[in-house]
């Protein structure tokens, strides 16, 4: 307390170190609560119960909760002040905030002790969120802040990808290889696909060989995966970039092996950090989640069948009691050119739709159309990727730590046009002056493409197609753009592993104009060869 009251009247100076006192603190915390929970069965006492025994002292230690709970919340007022401040940041000379996150972790486990005491544990979170995600950001993966997860409708996106990127194994450095180590993979882009799910099994615990072909190579597997000529998912009908398991995917005798390779290789994705250029559908993320999929969260999968749910959910009570429509509990499914009825429930032919059971024929037709059919494809998945976590019996927590919205763009990337200017003070020069006549000609070409040359420029150069949400200050260097001293008549060339553009000293900007054209057709911007 008295550490508290220090860093509250001396906010200008070190943070008064808690972290030995808080650590002893919350070991007594889990203490008391298993004698608690022993002694009386459950959690969440009531201080009027006259019944309780030693009564006196939890309700001093209820006293002091309260107390280093308003303290606290004086302290991370302090930061969002200093914040203010600041512009947005945290100074890196009072990083002894951080152990605010444990006196908080503290006070969350003791409210739990004690009934309606943690709703004022959340109160302060609300009101002090912007300091409470300055310090989930600048939080370390050995501090153990998994319990904030519990309250993630406080956190914002960065906070949460932070968070739940610490259920990963961390990358050391991307760029730090093993040379007597190293397995070269030659790979037939024609079967890009098959060759990398049978290397990638049998070598499962090799790294590639560099940085660049490792981000063009997951890009181009997860899009071969999801391709629906490959029969493994169905797209939106109105995302034809957003995914889901196709229930009809066991044409393929290895649709769960490749299930499964596809949860590894997302996993290791994230990991990477590489955006890959898809997304999932809900229904697929709530599983994931080991969430309930509701009528609304099938809207994007199958509009039309959306629509049939809520006709018959709205529709009139008389005509759906006068069994016009003629339903019963059953679905019919076609599958490679054959139908065949499933009932949703034993004896479901015999039972027809009426006004009382409508919401129930609903529910089942959810269930069966995006869960059950699909039950063994999303297992594989979620085992494949389980495999990648620090903790494979995490899965659906790590799932559930997220928004939809968050796993879109972890995966995908941002959305938006590229800025230009954003690239430009992210590109340093080699062999050039930003002021050379090379330089303004190309940035002039740059920003006369179009938004799709733009990105396959990116990629020729780095790639990235998709850039993360925070721009390219998001990527893991900044790009280079190096003078090569061949023929001026020659395209340029890249080193992706190292973010560089090879550009050659061109004499006219014409020139440079028809060279850029050249290389940012699709199919050229490639950085792996082909066997």
């Amino acid at each position: 307390m008295k550490g508290l009251e220090s860093c509250i009247n001396s906010p200008q100076i070190a943070v008064v170190s808690l972290f030995g006192d808080v650590s002893a603190f919350i070991a007594f915390l889990i203490l008391l609560s298993k004698a608690i929970e022993d002694g009386l069965g459950r959690m969440g006492i009531c201080l009027t119960d006259s019944h309780l025994c030693d009564i006196v002292e939890l309700g001093s230690l209820h006293v002091i909760f309260l107390d280093m709970l308003g303290k606290i919340d004086v302290c991370l007022k302090n930061i969002e002040i200093s914040i203010s401040k600041s512009r947005g940041t945290i100074d890196s000379h009072r990083s002894g905030w951080g152990q605010y996150l444990y006196i908080l972790k503290a006070l969350n486990t003791l409210s739990k002790i004690y009934k309606g005491a943690e709703k004022n544990v959340i109160s302060v979170m609300r009101s002090r969120h912007i300091a409470l995600n300055a310090l989930i950001k600048n939080s370390r993966r050995s501090d153990g802040h998994r319990w904030i997860l519990e309250h993630k409708d406080f956190t914002s996106f960065e906070s949460r990808r932070h968070l739940t990127m610490m259920l990963l194994p961390e990358l050391k450095d991307a760029y730090e290889y093993d040379y007597e180590h190293l397995f070269e993979m030659l790979i037939d882009r024609e079967q890009l696909l098959a060759e990398s799910f049978k290397l990638f099994m049998k070598f499962k615990n090799e790294r590639a060989t560099g940085p660049g072909v490792l981000r063009e190579w997951f890009c181009l597997v997860c899009q071969a995966v999801c391709n629906p000529h490959n029969a493994l998912f169905l797209a939106c009908p109105d995302n034809f970039r957003r995914f889901f398991p196709n229930p009809a995917s066991d044409v393929n005798s290895l649709h769960l092996k490749y299930f499964h390779f596809f949860g590894r290789v997302t996993a290791l994705a994230l990991v990477y950090k590489v955006q890959v250029g898809i997304l999932f559908d809900r229904t697929f993320f709530l599983q994931l989640a080991g969430e309930t999929v509701s009528l609304e969260d099938v809207r994007d999968a199958d509009p039309l069948f959306y629509s049939s749910c809520k006709k018959i959910l709205e529709m009139d009570t008389d005509i759906l009691d006068s069994d016009a429509l003629g339903l019963t509990f059953v679905r019919e499914i076609e599958n490679s050119g054959s139908r065949r009825t499933v009932e949703l429930l034993p004896g479901g032919n015999s039972i027809a739709l009426n006004s009382k059971n409508r919401e129930a024929y609903v529910n089942l037709l959810i269930q069966h159309r995006f869960v059950t059919s699909v039950s063994d494809q999303v297992k594989e998945f979620g085992e494949g990727f389980s495999e990648i976590l620090c903790d494979p019996s995490l899965l659906a927590f790590f799932f559930r730590s997220l928004e939809h919205e968050d796993l879109d763009l972890m995966l995908h990337g941002s959305d938006r046009a590229i800025c230009v200017e954003d690239w430009k003070a992210h590109t340093d020069y080699n062999g050039f002056k930003k002021t050379d006549s090379q330089i303004v000609w190309f940035w002039k070409v740059v920003e006369g493409m179009s938004v799709e040359q733009q990105r396959v420029l990116l990629f020729f150069w780095t790639s990235v197609k998709y850039l993360p949400v925070e721009g390219f200050s998001g990527l893991q260097s900044r790009l280079c753009i190096y003078k090569s001293h061949k023929s001026h008549e020659r395209l340029p060339s890249a080193h992706t592993c190292f973010y560089q553009l090879c550009l050659p000293h061109y004499k006219s900007k014409s020139k440079m104009q028809e060279s850029l054209q050249i290389i940012t057709q699709e199919h050229l911007s490639c950085s792996f060869g082909v066997r």
